[in-house]
C-alpha cells in the first residue's frame, strides 16, 4: 500500500535494520499450536540486537489480563535501557502458571548467546492465549538465531512475528538532528484483535538518534495516542500489546534532552513510522479487502474529533457496508450520532472519497442527492476515506479501520487449528 508522507521525513529501506548498528534475524524453531504439526515453513522466532547499549521505552496493553512477557519487559525497562529483543509467534505465553518463568528463560537464553545481561533483553510473544509455551524449541534454536544476526536481517525477523498477518509490515525513515542524518525503522505485527486501546500489536522500533530515556518514553506515549490507538479491526483489545523503541545514539547527534526543536523533529519521525504502520495494520485486518480512513474536522477539541472518528471506523454496520461497496451514509451518521461527544448533529457534513473521486452524501445532518453509480465506483477502491465535518471548531483527527468480510468469521472460527 502507498505510504503516507509526513513533512520533512524521507522514506528509506531496511525496517528495524535501517538504523546504524542494529542486526536482526528470524528462524523457524518449531513452535506449533497444540495438537498440530508445523506444516508451513514460516519463521516463528525473531531477534533484534544493538551493537551498543540503547535508551529504551515501551507502552503496553491496557487489558487487565497481561501476557507474561509484558510483566518481564516492564521490569527490564525500569532503568530505561535495553540491548536486544527476543520475540516468538504462535504462542502468546499468556494465562499460564509458568509464563513469567518461560519469559525470563527466553531472556536468559538470548542474553547468553549475545554476551549481555538478561535484564537488557526485551521479550515479547504473540499467538494463542492459554496454551503452555514449550521452551525447548526456543532453546534449541537460540544459537542459530543469534549466529544468523545480520545488518539486513529485517525480512526474516518481520516474518517471524506474523500470525494471521497476510503481509509483512515494516518501514524506515531518515531525518536531520543538529546537522546529523538519523534513521529510524520499525516492524509490526497485527491483523486481528485490533482495537483503539494500545491496539493489538507487537511493534518494534529502532533508531540511531540519541535521545534521553525520559524523552523517548514521552515521545512514544504521545505518538501512540494518535496512531496505533486510532486503529481498529474488530473491537478486541489483546493481552499482549507492546510497542518498544530502542535508541542507540550512534548517529552522533547531540543527545535530545529537552523539549526543543530537535524533540519535535524526533516526534515527527516517530509519527511517520507509527502512523504508516497503523495504516498497514488496519489494511491487513483479518479478512479485510479495504482500508477505511475517517477524518473528522470542525471539532471543538482533538478529543471530540478522535471520538467521532473512532466511532465511525469501529461500526460493524459501516464496515459491512464498505465491504459491499454500498454508500449507506445513514450508517455513518448513526455512528457519528452515538459517539460519546458533544456537537450539533445539524452541522454534520459527510463526504466519501478514494482515488476514483469524491462525493458528498450528507449536508447539515441530512441526505443530499448523489450518484449511486459514482459512489459505488469510489467504494470499489481498496483505500476509502470518509471525511466528516461536525462544526466550526479548529480541531481534527484521523482514525483507521477496515471492512468486515465473510473471511473474518472463517479465520476466527478455526484460529487455533
Amino acid at each position: 500500500m502507498k505510504l503516507k508522507e509526513v513533512n520533512g521525513i524521507k522514506f528509506t529501506d531496511g525496517g528495524v535494520c535501517a538504523a546504524k548498528g542494529f542486526r536482526a534475524n528470524g528462524i523457524q524453531c518449531g513452535l506449533a499450536h497444540s495438537g498440530t504439526s508445523v506444516t508451513k515453513k514460516k519463521n516463528d522466532l525473531a531477534m533484534i540486537a544493538a551493537d551498543t547499549e540503547c535508551t529504551a521505552a515501551a507502552v503496553y496493553t491496557t487489558n487487565k489480563v497481561k501476557g507474561a512477557p509484558i510483566l518481564v519487559t516492564k521490569e527490564h525497562l525500569k532503568n530505561g535501557k535495553a540491548r536486544a529483543v527476543i520475540v516468538n509467534s504462535v504462542n502468546a505465553n499468556t494465562c499460564n502458571a509458568d509464563g513469567v518463568e518461560k519469559a525470563n528463560k527466553m531472556c536468559e537464553l538470548a542474553a547468553a548467546e549475545l554476551g549481555i545481561s538478561p535484564e537488557d533483553v526485551i521479550v515479547a510473544s504473540t499467538g494463542v492465549i492459554g496454551q503452555v509455551l514449550p521452551i525447548e524449541p526456543i532453546a534449541n534454536g537460540m544459537k542459530e538465531l543469534a549466529e544468523g544476526l545480520t545488518y539486513d536481517g529485517n525480512p526474516r525477523a518481520v516474518e517471524a512475528i506474523m500470525t494471521t498477518d497476510t503481509m509483512p509490515k515494516e518501514i524506515a525513515v531518515q531525518f536531520e538532528l543538529g546537522g546529523k542524518t538519523c534513521t529510524m525503522g520499525g516492524m509490526l505485527k497485527g491483523s486481528g484483535m485490533i482495537h483503539p486501546n494500545m491496539a493489538t500489536t507487537l511493534t518494534f522500533i529502532t533508531t540511531d538518534a540519541g535521545i534521553s530515556a525520559e524523552l523517548l518514553q514521552r515521545a512514544l506515549s504521545d505518538i501512540v495516542k494518535v496512531t496505533l490507538n486510532r486503529a481498529s479491526v474488530d473491537g478486541d483489545t489483546s493481552t499482549n500489546d507492546m510497542v518498544c523503541v530502542m535508541a542507540s545514539g550512534t548517529a552522533g547527534n547531540k543527545i535530545v534532552a529537552h523539549e526543543d526543536g530537535d524533540f519535535e523533529i524526533f516526534e515527527n519521525a516517530l509519527y511517520a513510522i507509527m502512523m504508516n504502520l497503523a495504516r498497514m495494520m488496519a489494511r491487513d485486518g483479518e479478512g479485510a479487502t479495504k482500508l477505511i480512513e475517517c477524518v473528522v474536522g470542525g471539532a471543538d477539541s482533538d478529543k471530540t474529533a478522535e471520538t467521532v472518528a473512532k466511532s465511525v471506523i469501529t461500526s460493524s454496520l459501516l464496515k459491512a457496508a464498505m465491504f459491499g461497496e454500498d454508500a449507506n451514509w445513514g450508517r455513518i451518521l448513526c455512528a457519528v450520532g452515538y459517539a460519546d461527544a458533544e456537537f450539533d448533529i445539524n452541522n454534520v457534513d459527510v463526504r466519501i472519497s478514494s482515488e476514483k473521486g469524491s462525493v458528498e452524501v450528507c449536508r447539515n445532518g441530512a441526505g443530499v442527492e448523489f450518484s449511486e453509480e459514482k459512489a459505488k465506483e469510489i467504494l470499489g477502491e481498496d483505500e476509502i476515506c470518509i471525511i466528516i465535518n461536525i462544526g466550526n471548531g479548529g480541531h481534527s483527527a484521523a482514525a483507521w479501520g477496515c471492512d468486515l468480510t465473510y473471511d473474518y468469521v472463517k479465520i476466527n472460527g478455526d484460529y487455533r487449528s
